[in-house]
């Protein structure tokens, strides 16, 4: 019988610190898996108060009350979307005459800004709603990038949620931002899709969803349609990409049994996240689809970011600070012990038991 003999050089890649690559942007991140147990003296957030209010009174995004524009919103009683009061990007076409040099390069951007209100009950996140209410939001969401797919090469669709993620109002809502050019982080995923089917003639997220779906490790809910896996490069504590296990590339393409599984989907993860804590999770989320300036499909997968900034506790996030904007993103626990940790979590949403 051979001994295996094991120096203290070996590497183990739960216990020390090592680098995964990003094949979506071609990037890096540090991960420090013993570093988690290092005690906590810095920041801790105050855990986000739950609104028990359905109709709040002073919120501008409740039905029949007032905007900041003095536009009066509808009694809405499904999904409700506007043109965002203060749209980041103007639908007006102008030209710059600038004469420019190779270190100070601009151009005019033309575009909108939507806010979507998942519903009119100012108390119910995501997790919160029923199946088919979720489900209407993702229709919700499948019309709007159907229909400014027709005029623009970007659309974006987000959800910031809870003030540590920057969101300026409790009532459940997201936004849809589309561009007439594609922005950085969508040009870096097109270009690596593109380039492992060239050289692998195979889609790369579809070849990973079926790689971790054999591996088990980083899955947290899988159904006949739908993946959710912490993804093997994650850099946020508890971050989720969600994958369809069918070729498709954007949300409008999706079947009525597509999105009907997605809604059950969404309605799982977003639970187990408030479930880990206890607390209404926050996060930001995003999905990613084909350009539509493009007809070749092949290299393309729709997907959905997951990026929450809890660490610990509802009171302690994750700063990416110092190191992560100085040299590259750094994370804590593993992304397997991050899935393992919603995995062990119920679908049962606390506040329902």
């Amino acid at each position: 019988m051979i001994k295996m003999i094991h120096s203290e050089n070996t590497f183990s890649i739960a216990d020390h610190s090592h680098r995964r690559l990003n094949p979506l942007t071609s990037e890096w991140v540090l991960v420090s898996p013993h570093r988690s147990k290092r005690p906590w003296l810095g920041q801790e957030e105050s855990p986000a108060a739950v609104s028990l209010q359905h109709y709040d009174a002073s919120c501008y995004l409740c039905p029949g009350n007032k905007r900041v524009n003095g536009v009066m919103n509808p009694a809405y009683q499904s999904t409700f979307v506007f043109t965002n009061d203060f749209a980041a990007v103007e639908e007006t076409h102008r030209i710059s005459d600038a004469i420019m040099h190779p270190l100070l390069q601009h151009k005019p951007v033309r575009g909108t800004s939507r806010v979507i209100c998942f519903s009119p009950d100012h108390s119910k996140s995501l997790p919160l709603l029923s199946l088919p209410e979720i489900e209407s939001v993702v229709n919700c969401w499948s019309d709007q990038v159907a229909e400014l797919g027709q005029e623009y090469a970007w659309v974006q669709v987000f959800e910031n949620k809870g003030a540590v993620m920057g969101c300026s109002n409790p009532h459940p809502h997201g936004q849809i931002w589309a561009t007439d050019q594609l922005p950085t982080q969508a040009q870096k995923v097109d270009e690596n899709l593109r380039h492992y089917w060239n050289q692998h003639q195979h889609n790369l997220l579809l070849d990973y969803a079926e790689m971790e779906i054999e591996l088990g490790t980083r899955v947290v809910e899988k159904n006949a349609e739908w993946l959710a896996v912490v993804p093997y490069w994650a850099c946020w504590p508890f971050e989720l990409l969600l994958i369809p296990l069918k070729p498709v590339t954007h949300l409008h393409q999706l079947s009525k049994s597509a999105s009907t599984a997605l809604a059950n989907t969404l309605k799982n993860v977003l639970t187990r996240y408030d479930n880990l804590f206890q607390c209404s999770f926050p996060y930001s989320m995003g999905w990613h689809g084909q350009s539509f300036l493009q007809t070749n499909t092949d290299h393309w997968q729709l997907h959905a970011h997951f990026y929450p900034p809890l660490l610990r506790s509802a009171s302690i996030k994750k700063f990416m600070v110092g190191y992560e904007m100085m040299a590259e993103p750094q994370r804590d626990i593993t992304p397997e012990q991050a899935a393992e940790k919603l995995r062990s979590v119920s679908i049962t949403h606390y506040s329902e038991k």
